[in-house]
């Protein structure tokens, strides 16, 4: 059985989302289908959306490969017309060549070889100088295919030695693992089926490494095909398991491409009468009348076949003599030695001995034109097969290329997360030191140092933009007399008490220092003197009522000291003389009795 190419995605260009979308849709159409065709149907309904024609017309050419190899054929030959359309009015020529290969691959596959070779051979010399990389080898690989079901096989494995050629090892998509599939399917019908297998083992060897099932079980086919065709039909019952295990969405294979009459012709010949006749079933189902000969062929011998299990001679014959003339264009030599060697056989037990001559000599010289044919293309095919080592060799290179690249950037990747980790490390330090040089470690509010630094310039942007700034100093009350009493740790308790009463009654935009021993400073910007002496007189009624239990006894109705001058009130020519007026202001408080909060005056 043979499989098609991937083309290559359009050429980078200035894209959008949805072009770019298309693109990668083509590119995954060999490594993962279904994605492919969700990504494709997203880039056709962005690109409609966006007026994005060349995404419309790629995702469209995207479905259309799909559809010819997953889906019906009238669907897949209408979004290649539908595309190349688009490709038309865009002036895109390589998309409309790439639209045309798609028709004639649907062309041959229905049985019309020579519409289809007349599509796509005259796209070949332009083609080489337009298309590009794996798109040739597309190109290249239709026409092969048009020549293998022509019984052209020399001619098919020139083509396909110049598709590797011109795919290019690194931008093949796989396309090598196609020639391997194709190759196979060309020697099985030469009629070298030992080296089919060893085409087929490779194949799968390289498939093992890809999501495509459509290979896989296109060479599984093959593998089924070559090992009836030398007697070992017992052999291909696991293969035949194998393959009705696959479903059809994901191995792409509809009911039409699946070659149940291959399986059919294997399964009774091995023996397994039940399963050859469903498979036989199935292959009446799948059978399409304009399909390719040897189809017609394989299922009129896997008809003679259930036919001779069941003891009907008469009726096997019959199913063989509708072939006649088996010499007609498009049946390959392969189907007429199967079919002749089957009459023959037929004739024998029938007790026919001039018909089993006859049709023994017809084998006979099919089977010295398809050795023939072996002869001639036996040197394309060696050619072909020294090409993809090499081939496999420079894949195997760039991979290991690859791959120590990937670990250099892994480890180079693990170096600048441990720098990271330890760059984080200092600046927390860094922040933690810098945290520590300007906070009080007691109340964790911010020292005078840091007060000293910020009071200047809150000082200038209150004049610039003529608003009050108002600076408090708090004393708290009667502190000596509880370091005295209660000892200087419940005197520490005190000040981280009020620290925190600070902290949950000023704004976010307010500063709080620890300005000296029981002494505090707040900066309140925006704040007017009187608002910020309520607020104040709120805080003071806070601190009375809080309670310190303590070892000597329990502490209450405590109380401080404030005094309030904002920037409003007088014109203070620097900042230390707003500071100093509300130092003396705080000062006034504890002459007045303690436990109130005095405005400064000018």
């Amino acid at each position: 059985m043979t499989t098609d190419v991937m083309p290559a995605p359009p050429p980078p260009s200035r894209a959008g989302p949805a072009l770019r979308l298309a693109r990668r849709a083509w590119r995954l159409q060999y490594r993962d289908s279904a994605q492919s065709l969700a990504l494709a149907e997203r880039a056709l309904a962005m690109g409609d959306r966006l007026g994005d024609a060349s995404a419309v017309a790629w995702a469209r050419l995207a479905q259309a490969y799909h559809h010819m190899r997953y889906g019906p054929m009238p669907v897949a030959l209408r979004e290649f017309r539908a595309a190349r359309r688009g490709f038309a009015r865009l002036g895109d020529e390589r998309g409309q060549m790439l639209a045309d290969v798609g028709v004639a691959r649907c062309t041959w596959r229905q049985g019309r070889l020579h519409e289809a070779l007349d599509i796509v051979l005259p796209l070949r010399d332009r083609g080489m100088a337009l298309l590009r990389h794996e798109e040739r080898g597309m190109l290249l690989n239709s026409i092969a295919g048009c020549c293998s079901v022509m019984g052209r096989p020399d001619e098919a494995f020139g083509y396909m030695y110049q598709a590797l050629r011109e795919a290019g090892p690194a931008r093949g998509h796989g396309f090598d693992t196609v020639l391997y599939c194709n190759l196979a399917h060309e020697l099985c019908l030469l009629g070298d089926q030992d080296e089919a297998l060893a085409y087929v083992e490779e194949g799968l060897r390289r498939c093992a490494t890809m999501n495509t099932p459509l290979f896989h079980a296109a060479l599984l086919i093959n593998r089924v095909q070559s090992l009836t065709d030398v007697g070992r039909a017992a052999d291909a019952l696991p293969v035949i398991h194998e393959l009705l295990a696959m479903r059809d969405d994901a191995v792409g294979l509809g009911v039409q491409d699946m070659s149940f009459e291959s399986l059919a012709i294997a399964a009774l010949r091995a023996g397994d009468v039940a399963l050859g006749s469903d498979l036989l079933q199935r292959a009446r189902a799948a059978v399409d009348v304009d399909g390719l000969p040897d189809t017609h062929i394989e299922l009129a011998v896997a008809e003679a076949e259930a036919a001779r299990c069941a003891g009907r001679l008469d009726d096997a014959l019959g199913h063989l003599a509708r072939l006649d003339p088996l010499t007609r264009e498009g049946i390959s030599l392969r189907a007429r030695c199967m079919a002749w060697q089957l009459r023959a056989d037929l004739c024998q037990l029938q007790g026919d001995p001039s018909g089993a001559v006859h049709a023994l000599r017809e084998w006979q010289l099919a089977h010295l034109a398809r050795s023939a044919m072996a002869s001639r293309a036996r040197q394309q095919a060696a050619s072909l097969q020294t090409e993809l080592m090499r081939a496999q060799r420079r894949h195997e290179e760039i991979d290991a290329r690859r791959q120590a690249s990937e670990r250099a950037r892994e480890a180079l990747s693990a170096i600048n997360r441990q720098l990271s980790a330890r760059v984080a490390e200092v600046q927390a330090l860094q922040l933690e030191l810098q945290q520590q040089a300007l906070r009080d470690p007691l109340t964790g509010l911010y020292n005078r140092r840091h007060m000293n630094e910020v009071l200047g310039p809150m000082f200038l942007l209150a004049q610039r933009d003529r608003l009050p700034l108002s600076v408090v100093i708090v004393d708290l009350d009667h502190f000596k007399a509880v370091n005295d009493r209660h000892g200087h740790l419940a005197g520490d308790r005190v000040l981280s008490a009020f620290g925190a009463l600070l902290a949950v009654h000023l704004r976010r935009s307010d500063v709080a220092c620890r300005y000296g021993g029981e002494e505090f400073c707040l900066l309140m910007p925006r704040t007017a003197a009187a608002m910020a002496r309520r607020k104040l007189a709120a805080m003071l009624k806070a601190w009375r009522a809080q309670t310190f239990d303590l070892d000597a006894g329990r502490l209450t109705q405590l109380s401080f000291s404030a005094g309030v001058a904002d920037t409003a009130a007088g014109e203070w020519i620097a900042p230390e003389q707003l500071l100093r007026a509300a130092d003396d202001a705080a000062l006034q408080a504890k002459r007045s009795g303690r436990g109130r909060v005095v405005l400064a005056t000018p």
